[in-house]
């Protein structure tokens, strides 16, 4: 497909499946649709083979200021020399995952549920992703590995939660989707099933009728957790999907990931939960940024977070407000970080 301009409105009627197929990962077509000076780009990137490469597709590209180099979205998606630079405490597994990877497909850390990555690919390359370097190779799920995943539950009885994650699990289509909610829901012990996901965000038209409506007709509570972390990354296209699953009843809630230089103002944060709870989503979890290689230029330590979120109280309703956590290598939780006040 030749490249189309981001002010043409085409994009917008295209499948989720074709926006997915034709995501920008060339630098210099980069710089051509978001008219930004390519010797000034070219200055910023790593000199060495990206093995973590630019990867983003158009509709996300159109909420990004033209010609702005230092546009928050912008900031996520661009593969940076400092990515490259040894950061102390920055490791490839900052969450020890390998240590809960009991089988292949299952991350069990937490006692009642389980995380299956269904799938390594994503629809955008976030610089902060803290599986970036996760060995998906080895944890693909097959239909034999599926029969091993089911007798995994079936001696782990107090397990009543599964959350598709990955990568991102709806890359995967709806047709897959379908049946492997229906091998679920064989399993009697299984009360919710959480839908972990920042493709709708960034190809809204992911969200289609026939997914609102597997999701609506599931015989187990269905959560769908999205990861948002600036208000420019809602625009009307993702307004009319999550309108959609609204009407439908099924609750969204929305993770957001605290990162320097791109959210780490209170009024930044605020308008986001504004924009999320107008759109039917819950503010969930203000996250500090898990430590991996590649990611220490987005850190901000925790005492500047816990000032932050203070002047966040001040700005919200409690019930707008998310909870800021972090999460540590071999706890059984995520743990919750109290506001400073000065």
């Amino acid at each position: 497909m030749s490249m189309i301009p981001l002010s043409d409105s085409t994009w917008e009627s295209q499948s989720w499946q074709t926006l997915l197929s034709n995501t920008i990962t060339d630098v210099n077509q980069l710089a051509e649709l978001l008219q930004l000076d390519i010797t000034q780009l070219k200055a910023l990137l790593p000199s060495e083979t990206e093995s973590f490469h630019l990867k983003v597709p158009m509709p996300y590209l159109k909420r990004i200021k033209l010609g702005d180099i230092h546009d928050p979205l912008l900031k996520q998606i661009l593969p940076l020399a400092v990515e490259y630079q040894d950061s102390p405490g920055f490791t490839l597994d900052p969450l020890n995952e390998n240590a809960a990877n009991k089988l292949p497909g299952i991350i069990h850390k937490y006692a009642n549920r389980i995380l299956l990555t269904l799938t390594g690919t994503c629809a955008i390359h976030c610089r902060y992703c803290f599986r970036r370097h996760f060995p998906y190779d080895s944890n693909q799920i097959s239909n034999q590995k599926w029969e091993t995943i089911v007798n995994y539950l079936k001696n782990q009885p107090q397990v009543n939660e599964i959350i598709l994650s990955g990568g991102d699990p709806l890359i995967l289509n709806d047709k897959y989707l379908t049946k492997l909610l229906q091998n679920i829901a064989l399993l009697p012990q299984i009360k919710r099933l959480r839908i972990h996901s920042r493709l709708p965000v960034v190809i809204p038209q992911r969200i289609t009728d026939r997914f609102v409506q597997l999701l609506a007709e599931s015989s187990f509570k269905s959560i769908l957790v999205l990861h948002i972390n600036h208000p420019n990354e809602i625009d009307a296209q993702l307004r009319q999907r999550l309108a959609k699953l609204h009407d439908q009843k099924i609750l969204v809630l929305n993770q957001t990931v605290l990162l320097k230089n791109v959210n780490d103002h209170p009024e930044t944060l605020a308008n986001l939960s504004e924009a999320l709870f107008v759109n039917h989503v819950m503010p969930y979890y203000l996250h500090l940024l898990d430590k991996v290689k590649g990611a220490a230029h987005f850190a901000i330590d925790e005492d500047t977070a816990r000032k932050l979120y203070g002047e966040l109280l001040s700005l919200l309703p409690g019930y707008l407000v998310p909870k800021l956590v972090s999460e540590a290598p071999n706890l059984t939780s995520k743990y919750p970080i109290s506001a400073k006040f000065d």
